[in-house]
């Protein structure tokens, strides 16, 4: 009779772990579907370096497929809406519109001065084109072009920076990757009894 409750008691002890091998297994593929899908830049934008082109960035929206890019607008702003909830990424992002408006500043200066100078040409009774108002509009063009390289070297690595960081967060946010087991087998208890083993890797 001992010996049938002990055999009873294996069945039901593979029956159970057949059922969570089983549910594993399905449940795999469905929390795989739910997580959320990374940002994804134009390749050639994400390859972008220090003193790149300045031009705005195309991006893919979560989810999305083939060869819908979008445009990230001239701040970024675009993008923001799919970075919501990323504090890192949306710091990076603000670094990003600090970085175009400094550079929007920086080329209405150089575009004043240049009038200005242009103003002063025809300013008196004879042409001028290096009078004292002149050379301080070509002292300021001059300082605005140099301080255009500066404003530019970085601005590329912030919007990039943004989206590494909102992927990351993805990736290590996702629950389910840190609950599923890297090995799913049958082992045996001291007592010689079936059981279920799962393994997991430390990460």
């Amino acid at each position: 009779m001992h010996e049938i409750t002990q055999l009873a008691a294996s069945q039901w002890r593979l029956r159970g772990a057949a059922i969570i091998a089983l549910s594993i297994s399905f449940l795999t593929p469905a929390l795989a579907q739910q997580a959320p899908a990374a940002v994804r830049l134009l390749p050639e934008d994400a390859e972008r370096g220090l003193n790149g082109p300045q031009h705005n960035f195309d991006f893919l929206a979560p989810g999305t497929t083939g060869n819908n890019y979008q445009t990230a607008g001239f701040f970024g702003q675009k993008l923001r809406p799919y970075l919501a909830g990323n504090a890192e990424a949306l710091a990076h992002l603000d670094e990003y519109r600090r970085q175009k408006t400094v550079f929007l500043i920086d080329r209405l200066v150089a575009v004043g001065a240049f009038g200005l100078y242009g103003q002063q040409i025809l300013a008196g009774d004879e042409r001028q084109y290096f009078n004292n108002t002149q050379k301080v509009a070509i002292g300021v063009f001059a300082a605005s072009v140099l301080a255009t390289v500066f404003i530019n070297r970085n601005t590329n690595s912030y919007l990039q920076k943004a989206v590494t960081s909102y992927n990351a967060g993805i990736a290590r946010g996702g629950l389910w990757p840190r609950l599923r087991p890297t090995a799913i087998g049958m082992g045996a208890a001291p007592t010689g009894q079936p059981v279920l083993a799962l393994r997991w890797a430390l990460r």
